[in-house]
């Protein structure tokens, strides 16, 4: 583990991006705005500086050849899209044994932009009680790092302002690729501009 956070120190340091916050002992880790294939190095960058070892969940399809041993080294589960429940249920059964379980998810589920985020990071720590942080990664600024940390209070609108007033300044790697922090579940709880 030393080696890893040694590794990712000195890659930061010679890339000049500015690493900012704290990965806490467990919990969902959100890696956002997901608008780069860099945002992964990006997230695995931020967990082995501070000495964490997460699960990412990545697109199944990544996994073939070189690039799923290597996407499997290094925390990579993969997800198939078309049916991720198996997925989902092995992930909660092994966050129940482990304390210190941490977990990548880049709720946006794609580079491109789009409409809504997913909401696999919420329904996951609802289910486990682990706590959800923050993680960000902003071009402009080349800072990376995690902000807050936070558990679901079942009010989705509640709790997505918070998330959408702490990335309403973080661009991502290609700003014109970044999705708006907002869950369809939201309209079923009311308008979000409050």
């Amino acid at each position: 583990m030393r080696v890893r956070r040694t590794f990712a120190r000195g890659a930061l340091r010679l890339s000049r991006w500015r690493l900012v916050g704290d990965v806490p002992e467990a919990g969902i880790l959100v890696g956002a705005p997901h608008t780069s294939q860099w945002d992964w190095v990006a997230m695995l960058m931020i967990a082995w500086a501070n000495g964490a070892r997460p699960r990412v969940l990545v697109a199944a399809h990544y996994f073939k050849g070189v690039v799923g041993w290597v996407l499997r080294r290094t925390g990579g589960i993969p997800l198939d899209r078309s049916s991720p429940g198996a997925t989902i249920r092995s992930l909660l059964q092994a966050a129940e044994g482990d304390d210190a379980f941490q977990l990548v998810i880049a709720p946006e589920g794609t580079r491109s932009k789009g409409e809504y985020w997913k909401p696999g990071f919420y329904r996951i720590s609802q289910q486990t009680g682990l706590p959800i942080t923050l993680g960000f990664v902003d071009g402009p600024t080349r800072t990376l790092g995690m902000g807050p940390t936070f558990h679901p209070t079942g009010d989705v609108v509640a709790d997505m302002d918070l998330v959408r007033a702490f990335y309403a300044d973080k661009l991502g790697i290609k700003p014109e690729n970044r999705t708006e922090p907002r869950l369809r579940e939201e309209s079923a709880e009311g308008p979000t501009d409050r």
